[in-house]
């Protein structure tokens, strides 16, 4: 066993929260995201591993960027990935973006406002969009709509995971400067529900990600790629849902991740809306020949 597979948390693409390379994703461009997201599971593993040193964490993580540019071959998953983006002509730029933001998750355990939480989430979410990106072909015109989903989605998993968060690794992306305007104390991330000044915070959080997820909403609809759009269309519905279940809910003691009929039920109501809406637009591809072709 690898010094990385020692620190792997077991999880695979279908355990994450929004749907990654799902069944509607092209086969031919499968191997490349897939790729991509065992190297950031991977990385994501070191990074919030409980009990392994600091200086261990930040060296394996080293041994991955060493691989990604072919330097060493001492993580497979990085050299995978490096074998992917040469075959298939993609830049290793986002791969190494991300381990900027685990290497953060690693020093860094406080963000001091909203500003920087964003900085972190330009390295730790909107390379996973630009990437999806760049594998189907699609203009990089896009990248505000998929930044700003991206972002939402991050700062929607940190919501859900506050209290985790905080009792496991002592991390909290919460800003401090908006959990002192509300006059919240930190320590009460690791009770068993919110005090009402901490989910003032969530909630407002919450509700500036709803506000992001209306600017990411044209996003599906640029897209060239009818099947990614599709995909795309879903995350944009399951993720608006669950924001919005963050403004009212408490996620230290309330469930907030979707149950899987709720999963299926939006996420079909969201396909339909965009088939529809694709169809109806002139000159592009017809959705029922497209869904079927990998």
């Amino acid at each position: 066993m690898s010094a990385h597979d020692s620190l792997s948390s077991g999880k695979g693409h279908t355990d994450e929260n929004f749907p990654v390379a799902s069944f509607l994703i092209r086969k031919r461009h499968r191997a490349a995201i897939l790729a991509f997201y065992r190297f950031a599971r991977a990385a994501d593993d070191v990074a919030d591993h409980p009990h392994a040193a600091p200086e261990k964490k930040l060296r394996l993580l080293d041994d991955m960027e060493q691989a990604l540019t072919g330097a060493s071959r001492r993580s497979e998953v990085a050299s995978a990935l490096q074998s992917e983006l040469a075959r298939n002509d993609l830049s290793r730029d986002h791969a190494l973006d991300l381990l900027e933001a685990f290497r953060r998750d690693v020093t860094k355990l406080r963000y001091h406002s909203f500003d920087e939480l964003m900085d972190y989430c330009r390295y730790s979410a909107m390379p996973v969009g630009r990437f999806v990106l760049d594998v189907h072909g699609e203009s990089r015109t896009l990248w505000p709509l998929s930044d700003a989903l991206c972002a939402a989605l991050q700062i929607i998993n940190h919501l859900q995971d506050c209290g985790k968060d905080f009792q496991a690794l002592n991390r909290v992306y919460l800003p401090l400067d908006m959990l002192e305007a509300a006059g919240a104390d930190i320590a009460t991330l690791g009770g068993e529900q919110s005090s009402p000044a901490l989910k003032q915070v969530i909630a407002a959080l919450a509700a500036r990600t709803c506000r992001m997820l209306t600017v990411s909403r044209p996003f599906a609809g640029g897209i060239a790629d009818t099947r990614l759009g599709l995909e795309v269309s879903v995350i944009q519905r399951l993720a608006e849902d669950l924001s919005r279940n963050l403004t009212v809910r408490d996620p230290l003691c309330e469930r907030v991740h979707h149950q899987k009929f709720d999963a299926l039920r939006l996420s079909l109501a969201a396909a339909a809306r965009y088939l529809v809406t694709r169809r109806s637009r002139p000159g592009t591809e017809s959705p029922s020949t497209s869904i079927v072709r990998p």
